[in-house]
């Protein structure tokens, strides 16, 4: 897979903690986390992933995207996650870019390996589907930080688990191992961490074989039966972007 990206001229010059990788053939982007060992997420680093994910939306020759990341571990959560005094408006801001994958019009798949706490399971929460192994770990851990996670993120999470499911993930900030998080409808599929990658490339080898228009329909058909309520709760809370 060949490195690099963007083939606009607006593509920034230094990418924070992670890169994005193309393959010409298979019409398939990947943005990998790569801030070993933990792959902590910056505040710059999100806003650049999400301009990353509106500009790989516009480029025709992209039909699929993945996000995963370089190590054992998918992402701890954000750099800043150890604080209890960031300012709403950019806990709002950082929402919004972390729900980039949802907005985009393409297929997105997560490939999640290792820890996927906070930020990194925010982002994943908001891709279309999200591949979990034997050596992955959920967990929203906001609340033992002084904070609370995103509202998209707990309007997903509930979608996907139920409310008292949600409660008891978010309230005791608990880790959600890969096997269960497949039980409960968070994970798409669970294999052994050793199958990640081909299982992550056959499925993407099957959303390139349907037909990008209908596949893109049909994101925003479901989109649009999901984001109303989140769209009333951006309004809400003041974090519409």
């Amino acid at each position: 897979m060949a490195q690099a990206v963007y083939r606009t001229a607006d593509a920034p010059a230094d990418l924070d903690g992670f890169r994005v990788e193309f393959a010409e053939k298979g019409a398939r982007a990947d943005i990998i986390l790569d801030r070993p060992p933990f792959n902590l997420i910056s505040a710059s680093q999100c806003a650049q992933m999400r301009a990353a994910f509106e500009t790989l939306d516009l480029d025709p020759a992209v039909r699929v995207i993945v996000v995963r990341a370089s190590g054992e571990h998918f992402s701890r959560g954000s750099d800043h996650e150890e604080t209890t005094d960031v300012p709403r408006e950019d806990a709002c801001k950082r929402t919004w870019d972390l729900s980039a994958p949802s907005r985009c019009s393409k297929p997105v798949i997560a490939a999640n390996r290792g820890y996927c706490f906070g930020a990194g399971f925010e982002f994943s929460l908001a891709c279309d589907f999200r591949i979990a192994t034997d050596t992955t770990l959920y967990a929203l851990t906001a609340q033992k930080m002084g904070q609370v996670p995103g509202y998209e993120c707990a309007v997903r999470l509930q979608r996907l688990v139920g409310f008292a499911r949600l409660k008891d993930v978010v309230m005791r900030s608990r880790m959600i191992r890969g096997v269960q998080a497949y039980d409960w409808g968070m994970a798409t599929e669970f294999v052994v961490s050793s199958e990640l990658e081909r299982v992550t490339t056959e499925l993407a080898r099957e959303l390139l074989a349907i037909s990008a228009r209908p596949q893109r329909a049909a994101k925003k058909l479901l989109n649009d039966t999901e984001d109303m309520p989140i769209a009333v709760g951006f309004e809400t809370g003041r974090c519409s972007y």
